[in-house]
């Protein structure tokens, strides 16, 4: 990512495009049946794709050693990008 660009994003349930925002509940449906670490080494926007198809309905997109927040959601797909690439993956 660009250093303009070198912040989190986070697409929420529903969301079809970065930017787009909506309120979530504080509960999170239950992720699909999938290994996060698939999407390592992956361009960002066809991890995302990926994600999407797959059925997960929160991504999130953070910069490598952002802060961020700790809550467990099991339907969140967290990616660590780095030059548009999927450096890590995880859930919640």
């Amino acid at each position: 990512m660009p250093a303009a660009e070198n912040r989190c994003r986070l697409w929420g349930v529903g969301t079809t495009e970065p930017g787009q925002t909506r309120a979530m509940t504080a509960t999170s449906p239950p992720g699909p049946a999938d290994e996060p670490e698939r999407y390592v080494g992956l361009e960002t926007g066809e991890a995302e794709r990926q994600a999407r198809s797959r059925g997960w309905r929160i991504l999130r997109s953070v910069p490598p050693g952002a802060m961020v927040t700790m809550e467990f959601r099991p339907g969140r797909l967290n990616f660590e990008v780095e030059a548009d690439r999927v450096k890590r993956a995880w859930q919640g």
